[in-house]
């Protein structure tokens, strides 16, 4: 897949928390850290928000905290304690719906350029490619802190006071002696490459709760090393032994094998989607570096209490291409099986008697896969996917999103998710029953052809029986679900246009009231807006309307916002701006 360069329901809420806690255990005690913590000192180069609350305090949700997963350990952990405004994982939950559902502080009323805007901005060393991540009440430097996770290209990871903005701890992804990967030559993913993928936070695990990352670099010898880590959240040591070098060999005759068996070359990788924890294993998925061949397209998944290597799955082990990008979208989940939208490559129309490709080939297809072991266990293909492929029209430019269940006209309960790639058209599946493929036609549940009009390099977002979808060169539309469908047509829209990358949607919300769609912008300065989320139509703020007043940075493909406890925060190349309501 060639990817994009910068020219070119409360319900759903409440029960995907459910299954994050359930998937929660002990974790063991840890080992050195890679550089001690910076106590509760102020940054260096951060700016303070305005008006700034002190962060002695968890604030949040009124009587937002629970017990998660809070048995000890054994090995001198706390009680963990979940909070409803954390941000853990990339788009919010396992299902990547976007939405942060107890945001008691931004409302429709309050969010506009009078009172709502820039109040700081968090400099770090380099490009902030990562959702930055949020937990809220944490045991940190000497008090008890809102904080903010934020991983950089630069091959750093910060642990900011979400509020004052203070440098909690600062801890480098290198090994001795290295450095970040250099970008081999190619505007994807450049100057350097550190930590792209968006970590993945378990407070439960660990003696006071674990953030998982992928880590990029190269040694002295030019040697390039793909490395995951488990960092304590509260001091940035690292844990479990950690980190494990990633290394891997699976089954086939593929490109770049050997032997009859398809190496994992880490100069050939990069770890672009982020991380998805589930069921005590954390997965990474592997997108090409450039296209440079050869490659093929990887699951790997690192048990979350050992970082041992847990599964392994190759998606086109007989074949070539069919990576795994997605923009920076995780994989999604419905707390079974793992869904996600696989780029180009080689797909074989030859199937077996359960009408499974005959080689083993997925390219360009919506998977579900099994995690016990790694296995693709249904697919979808258009009709035309083996064109498609050729023609670099793929689908796993965008990302994939699990709907809650829904009820159809019938009566009959419909398991759903969505996705949509460059061929901007949305695709709805059965994920039970996916549709497989005919070469006469798409057997699918749903299919929805020039609603959007550009491609999709995005994730989309759901909140109140809405689907939201922002394509290049496209407004955000919404579509409304009816009887376990998407209206035919958009019931709501932005006015303005979003260009390259397009836009991943985020939702805040109290419960079902309160719908705000938060969208960046990406461009040499950056942009963030905020939309009623009922009616797109009406913008409640857009930081280019305020005279240079909030400009932030310059901007960042494939970044999405976090919202969180009354601000939202936004990467950039340098840093991430901080909004919230200004003081008065």
């Amino acid at each position: 897949m060639k990817a994009l360069v910068p020219a070119c329901a409360a319900a759903i809420g409440v029960t995907l928390l459910a299954i994050i806690i359930g998937a929660c255990s002990g974790g063991g005690s840890g080992g050195d850290a890679s550089s001690s913590a910076a106590g509760g000192g102020a940054a260096s180069g951060a700016s303070s928000p305005a008006g700034a609350s002190s962060a002695s305090g968890a604030s949040g949700a009124s009587g937002a905290s629970s017990p998660s997963g809070s048995n000890g350990n054994g090995n001198g952990s706390t009680t963990a304690v979940s909070h409803p405004t954390d941000v853990t994982t990339w788009h919010n939950d396992i299902a990547r719906t976007g939405q942060q559902l107890a945001e008691t502080v931004l409302t429709p009323s309050n969010v506009n350029t009078a009172t709502f805007g820039k109040v700081g901005v968090f400099n770090v060393d380099g490009a902030v490619d990562a959702q930055p991540l949020f937990l809220a009440g944490v045991p940190i430097a000497g008090g008890t802190r809102n904080v903010l996770y934020v991983a950089t290209e630069n091959a750093n990871v910060y642990a900011f006071d979400a509020d004052s903005g203070a440098v909690l701890w600062k801890v480098s992804t290198l090994g001795n002696g290295e450095s970040p990967s250099d970008d081999h030559g190619c505007a994807q993913i450049t100057p350097n490459i550190g930590v792209t993928a968006t970590p993945v936070i378990d407070r439960s695990r660990g003696p006071h709760g674990v953030m998982y990352l992928i880590g990029m670099s190269k040694d002295g010898s030019g040697g390039y090393h793909q490395r995951i880590h488990a960092l304590d959240v509260t001091t940035g040591a690292e844990l479990f032994n950690g980190p494990t070098e990633i290394t891997a060999s699976y089954p086939g005759n593929g490109a770049g094998s050997q032997n009859g068996q398809v190496p994992f070359t880490p100069g050939q990788y990069a770890e672009r989607a982020a991380l998805l924890l589930l069921n005590g294993v954390v997965y990474t998925s592997w997108t090409s570096h450039c296209d440079f061949m050869p490659y093929t397209g990887w699951v790997i998944g690192y048990n979350a209490d050992t970082l041992q290597q847990a599964s392994v799955l190759n998606l086109t082990p007989n074949g070539q291409m069919g990576a795994i990008w997605m923009s920076g979208a995780g994989p999604a989940s419905d707390g079974q099986g793992i869904y996600l939208l696989d780029a180009n490559g080689t797909f074989d129309p030859t199937q077996n008697a359960q009408e499974m490709p005959i080689n083993g080939n997925y390219g360009n297809g919506f998977l579900r896969i099994d995690p016990n072991p790694l296995r693709v266990q249904d697919y979808f293909q258009a009709s035309n996917t083996v064109q498609e492929s050729n023609e670099d029209e793929d689908l796993g430019s965008g990302g994939a999103m699990v709907l809650p269940d829904f009820t159809d006209a019938n009566g009959t309960v419909q398991h759903l998710a969505v996705g949509a790639g460059k061929n901007s058209t949305i695709y709805v599946v059965n994920r039970l029953s996916m549709g497989k493929f005919d070469s006469n036609a798409d057997h699918i549940y749903q299919e929805l052809v020039g609603q959007i009009t550009g491609p999709m390099f995005a994730g989309p977002a759901y909140f109140n029986n809405t689907v939201y979808f922002g394509s290049i060169g496209d407004s955000i539309k919404a579509f409304a679900v009816s009887n376990a469908a998407l209206s035919a047509t958009p019931t709501s829209k932005t006015a303005n246009t979003f260009g390259a990358p397009g836009a991943t949607p985020s939702i805040s919300a109290n419960g079902a009231t309160n719908g705000i769609l938060w969208a960046a912008e990406n461009g040499t300065i950056a942009g963030l807006r905020a939309y009623d989320a009922s009616n797109l139509a009406t913008q409640l703020y857009n930081s280019g309307d305020t005279s240079g007043r909030d400009q932030f940075g310059q901007g960042n493909k494939f970044i999405t916002p976090t919202v969180a406890n009354g601000k939202v925060y936004v990467g950039t190349k340098s840093g991430v701006g901080v909004f919230g309501l200004l003081a008065k």
